[in-house]
């Protein structure tokens, strides 16, 4: 998870000072509000872009995870009240494989920070995990995937938990004073980012279903000009018997008016 230099070589960032800092705070916090934009954008893309973009900008950064969460129980208002499988992965990103790998890993053993962030609603802070001793089952395969320090932030996302975290593969990189408050910023711009998504599905299916009604609309109204023209019916007369003629064949109304032009359409051919 290191950063690979041109010449082959790998290291980690330096974290940055407090002018350093909140350029790329600001930066980051930009981009990820930008992907709201993407009219492309699911969730599992965003939460991909995220992670990206996070191991490039975020100084001592060498990978990012974030992982959105449904507890399974919500009633149970305890957070501390916790069992195996209590949380559910919805979906999650990580900016490298070898991270994801860690992850899975924490997943499949209900053990490590982000399990652990998820399940106490808290900030999870990793030092080392070579000196580390909270979760024996985890943090071998957190050195091997050379996952040495990490912090990660939870936050609420609409009745789901995002979780987001930086990693480093050196220990001891991150001061939690320092690097909590803008990771707690940009995890909140992340579910922001996500909730504007959902809205905006919403939107999409409200238009669309919008056009189908005036499409359907359009029709009826149509049919209804043909019944009224050859039977001299009145506009609710016609609508009656499209109506009649639709429940006796169990048809839609709808089906029925574009049915009506149809044959009109080839009647009119045939003249």
């Amino acid at each position: 998870m290191a950063t690979v230099e041109s010449d082959g070589r790998q290291r980690c960032l330096p974290y940055g000072g407090e002018g350093a800092e909140a350029m790329w705070v600001e930066r980051l916090a930009r981009d990820i509000g930008a992907l709201a934009q993407d009219s492309e954008g699911t969730r599992d893309r965003v939460l991909d872009q995220v992670s990206q973009l996070t191991a490039r900008h975020v100084p001592g950064c060498s990978a990012a995870l974030a992982v959105v969460w449904r507890d399974t129980h919500p009633e149970e208002r305890d957070p501390g009240v916790d069992f195996r499988g209590r949380h559910v992965v919805v979906d999650y990103a990580a900016s490298h494989s070898d991270l994801a790998a860690a992850f899975e890993h924490q997943y499949a053993t209900d053990q490590g920070p982000t399990v652990q962030a998820v399940r106490e609603r808290r900030t999870v802070l990793v030092e080392d995990t070579l000196t580390d001793a909270r979760w024996p089952g985890y943090t071998s395969m957190a050195v091997q995937c050379g996952d040495r320090s990490s912090v990660t932030y939870p936050c609420d996302l609409d009745g789901e938990i995002l979780t987001f975290g930086v990693h480093s593969c050196r220990g001891r990189q991150f001061v939690l004073d320092r690097v909590a408050p803008p990771l707690a910023m940009l995890a909140e711009h992340i579910a922001t980012t996500l909730r504007s998504l959902g809205r905006d599905a919403a939107a999409v299916r409200e238009a669309v279903h919008m056009r189908r009604a005036m499409s359907a609309r359009t029709v009826i109204d149509q049919a209804k000009g043909i019944l009224m023209h050859a039977r001299g019916l009145t506009s609710q007369q016609a609508f009656e018997e499209l109506r009649r003629v639709a429940q006796r064949n169990g048809m839609k109304v709808t089906d029925v008016a574009r049915r009506l032009m149809a044959e009109q359409a080839v009647s009119n051919g045939h003249r």
